[in-house]
């Protein structure tokens, strides 16, 4: 499967989570897979900045014209950033998903937590096996 990239970890409700080994955060946004499932996405509700978000957890909703979903957060942490130009254009997300499409970024409560998450490989045969169903 292509446009999963290796250096993401991923949540099996399509979300992914990246750091970049330089930084104490970690920045977060759905999958290729979920916005092609999703069709044209037409808005964006993300939460506001400062605010608590727990693994797990709705932190957002997405809406496409075909569907609404809710985002939930890969890892425990704070806010502290929202991708602000995705209020304008949220075919952003459409358009470059692992890039300037991301949607929040996090500090985390504890950086391990991404240990948990699935791989390239392991988010790869989770999106096989759902299509399967």
């Amino acid at each position: 499967m292509t446009n999963i990239p290796s250096e993401f970890k991923y949540t099996k409700t399509h979300e992914w989570a990246y750091r970049d080994e330089d930084e104490d955060f970690i920045t977060v946004g759905v999958t290729h897979h979920a916005q092609q499932r999703l069709g044209d996405i037409v808005f964006i509700e993300l939460p506001e900045v400062g605010i608590r978000v727990h693994e797990g957890e709705e932190f957002g909703v997405i809406e496409s014209v075909k569907a609404a979903s809710d985002l939930y957060c890969p890892i425990s942490g704070q806010v502290i950033a929202v991708n602000s130009a995705l209020n304008a254009n949220p075919a952003l997300i459409n358009q470059h998903p692992f890039d300037a499409g991301w949607l929040i970024k996090l500090k985390p409560d504890d950086i391990a937590d991404l240990d948990e998450l699935l791989d390239a490989d392991d988010y790869a045969a989770a999106v096989e096996e759902e299509d399967s169903d």
